[in-house]
């Protein structure tokens, strides 16, 4: 039997679309299609990247591509598509244009690649797998949003800073929405095994989840034309390399709820089991009150995305 590569397809060839290409090829997860409606701007990312791969020693094959017939076979497909946040503009704002780009993006899937197991990346982030979910009509093991990961790097990395630690010595999570209503867990995160309360005095913890809350909103008004790509590509990645190598990894994903926390049919951040079958378990944890008031905060903001949603014409 000739063993085939798993298959890679990543919608969008922006920034946060070609880094995730660079980093799913150089981790060797598989092939990588690059697919975007800049057809030129899909091949000529790809063909540097491979371009690349002798240097950096990986035999991802990475192409280009403006059609939906090239990810045919995809095991993994990562949606990017849509417009940036600008300075100053809400994740909302985004709302209508991107749940049109999400649409057309989610009937070229389902088409060609019906097997899939899709990542969406694309802002607003918990409205956006509403739609890729309703479009495609998969199951939820099979639609899952990256945010919490993000979230999650982003707490990690300054907790690291400010304990002066390794970061691989960080365990924590956050739950909820992306960015303003994200719902920090420093009751649950620990330094090499140590409890972060017991490293940390409370007002630090306090200014380090401000500052991974609104993380996003600081790298906009640092670059001023753009947003991160980095850390955001390199999330949705994670959650890729977890599925594709069937590694059992408990990550915060945004998942489409059926009962969990009290909520249904609706995607909020949560702590999921990612391996070869996709999303495979919600866990729930067990929260304390400020804990539930940020989670229900966060749920409310999603219900009200996707009431404004429904209402619009797309």
């Amino acid at each position: 039997m000739k063993h085939k590569r798993k298959k890679i397809s990543v919608i969008g060839a922006g920034f946060v679309g070609s880094t995730c290409a660079h980093w799913a090829a150089a981790k060797e997860l598989g092939d990588v299609v690059l697919l975007d409606v800049n057809e030129g701007a899909a091949k000529g990312k790809a063909l540097d990247l491979f371009e690349a791969s002798p240097v950096e020693n990986f035999d991802s094959r990475i192409i280009g591509t403006s059609d939906y017939k090239d990810t045919a076979g995809s095991d993994i497909v990562i949606i990017t598509a849509g417009i940036p946040r600008k300075p100053g503009m809400s994740r909302d704002d985004l709302l209508a244009t991107n749940a049109k780009i999400m649409k057309a993006v989610c009937l070229g899937i389902k088409e060609n690649a019906p097997n899939s197991i899709v990542i969406v990346v694309s802002n607003p982030l918990d409205a956006m797998a509403f739609v890729a979910k309703q479009v495609l009509g998969f199951p939820r093991e099979r639609v899952i949003g990256m945010a919490g990961v993000l979230d999650t790097a982003r707490f990690s990395s300054f907790i690291a800073e400010a304990c002066d630690v390794s970061v691989r010595d960080v365990s924590a999570f956050v739950l909820g929405g992306h960015g303003d209503t994200m719902v920090p867990m420093p009751r649950h995160c620990s330094v090499g095994g140590v409890p972060l309360t017991e490293l940390l005095d409370s007002a630090t913890i306090d200014k380090i989840v401000d500052r991974a809350r609104t993380g996003g909103a600081e790298i906009v008004g640092l670059l001023k034309t753009g947003s991160a790509y980095y850390a955001p590509a390199a999330s949705a990645v994670q959650m890729a390399e977890a599925i594709l190598r069937d590694q059992k990894r408990i990550l915060p994903c945004a998942a489409f709820l059926q009962g969990e926390y009290g909520v249904k049919d609706l995607f909020v951040g949560v702590l999921c089991k990612l391996g070869g079958n996709g999303m495979e378990k919600v866990i729930e944890v067990k929260l304390n009150e400020t804990e539930k008031a940020g989670l229900d905060n966060s749920i409310k903001a999603v219900q009200e995305l996707v009431a404004a949603m429904e209402k619009l014409e797309f």
